[in-house]
């Protein structure tokens, strides 16, 4: 009976171990590098290439995408399945034990199947290929060993042999994980490319994400309307529009006709400027006071579009108009903060 290794509580970190620790780090990172650069050695640039047979497999398939492994072959099958969805490719990953015992159901005719594993000879994954083969299902394997069982059975088989693991045994699956992962991302790349997948694409699959918010939210979503909006007639005095200025807390306040029609603005900037004339304005009309070409912007636009303008220009607030220039709302900066526009 063999008994656990214990760490020896007389070990330390010092000088000598940072330095081995420093030399296996750069050691790690050039051989999983050199196998990444070897793989790319092995795609050549001709149209029948098994990665560019693979591309056009799954770029023409009806149903999903399939991925499959055991161990770490499924860790990166889990990985590569996720980016595969996340950039225009509906894929998902099934454990292949557990696919033996009733999750080959969610594998269908129209699905082709990405298997994964370094022999070759996973027998989990050559328990299920034979049923994946009868249902007609397209079979795409990844192994470091082109003369494997399952590079055999596949319809199309993408090696991702290495010459050796980072692992200083030569045992722990890392070169040849990270070679498959690289590889993952290259399918995903060239299907995003084929598909035609953009940034709006990209940001729909995403919309908890940065990018999904720029792209995504719109003026409408995040503007101040209602009695929110702060806004005044032409004809109050100065007074009146700074109570208003006041109770909305944005800085500024609208002025428009009786047909909501926006036809000027004034800010807390355009106040301290009146004060430094050092005049009295206390009973001049606004309309005398007002910008009266306001920048603004239309609901349906992108909030970033807001953001632009108010960098464009230097300002904070934005007043938002219909097609018929009627106050629709106002966007201040700290709204496009708070919705994580910015």
């Amino acid at each position: 009976m063999s008994v656990p290794h214990e760490k020896n509580s007389s070990q330390h970190f010092d000088n000598a171990a940072a330095l081995r620790a420093l030399e296996l780090a750069q050691q790690t990172l050039q051989i999983e590098a050199e196998a990444i650069l070897a793989l790319k050695a092995r795609i050549d640039l001709v149209p029948d290439h098994p990665f560019a047979r693979a591309t056009a497999l799954l770029l023409e398939c009806q149903g999903r995408v399939v991925v499959s492994g055991m161990g770490k072959s499924g860790h990166i099958a889990r990985k590569i399945a996720a980016t595969l969805s996340s950039t225009g490719t509906p894929a998902l990953f099934v454990h292949p034990a557990e696919a033996a015992h009733g999750d080959l159901g969610m594998v269908t005719q129209a699905d082709a199947v990405i298997v994964i594993s370094n022999s070759g000879e996973s027998d989990e994954l050559l328990a299920i290929v034979p049923v994946i083969k009868r249902m007609g299902a397209k079979l795409i394997s990844m192994t470091g060993r082109a003369s494997s069982s399952l590079a055999r059975l596949a319809d199309v088989h993408l090696d991702v042999a290495v010459d050796k693991e980072a692992c200083p045994l030569n045992l722990a699956p890392t070169a040849s994980t990270t070679a498959t992962l690289a590889l993952g991302d290259a399918l995903a790349v060239a299907l995003l490319d084929a598909r035609g997948f953009r940034e709006n694409d990209f940001a729909r699959s995403h919309p908890g994400g940065a990018l999904g918010r720029r792209i995504l939210t719109h003026v409408s979503d995040v503007m101040r309307t209602g009695d929110a909006v702060p806004a005044v007639g032409p004809d109050v005095t100065l007074p009146t529009a700074l109570l208003e200025i006041t109770r909305k807390g944005m800085a500024m306040t609208a002025i428009i006709d009786d047909e909501s029609r926006v036809i000027g603005i004034f800010t807390d900037g355009d106040l301290r400027r009146l004060i430094e004339q050092g005049k009295d304005f206390s009973r001049t009309p606004i309309r005398e006071l007002m910008h009266s070409k306001p920048h603004s912007i239309r609901p349906e636009q992108l909030a970033v579009e807001a953001v632009e303008l108010m960098e464009a220009h230097r300002i904070n607030q934005v007043l938002v108009s219909d097609e018929q220039g009627k106050l629709a709302g106002a966007l201040h900066i700290h709204d496009l903060t708070r919705a994580k526009v910015i």
